[in-house]
């Protein structure tokens, strides 16, 4: 018969044993999902943050260039309307 710390070294072995196994297929899970991400977003049609700043920039001056535009017609069309 087993005296009762050899008992608790096996349950304490066995349950490390238990824990170790289950940190790996953790790790094993958080590798495989993290790859799995990595594969789908390179898929994306994505830009970089510095990118898309530039482009919204862009697209500002165009819109202030777009309104300055749009009033000159105005006044144009102003002035031709009291010249008839």
């Amino acid at each position: 018969m087993k005296l009762p710390e050899d008992i608790l070294d096996q349950i304490s072995r066995q349950a490390s044993d238990l824990f170790n196994q289950g940190q790996k297929a953790r790790d094993d899970v958080r590798q495989n999902m993290r790859s799995l991400i990595q594969a789908q977003l390179s898929k994306l049609d994505v830009v970089s943050r510095e990118e898309f700043e530039a482009q919204q920039a862009v697209l500002q001056r165009t819109r202030t260039q777009l309104e300055q535009l749009e009033e000159q017609l105005k006044e144009l069309e102003n002035r031709l309307d009291e010249s008839k």
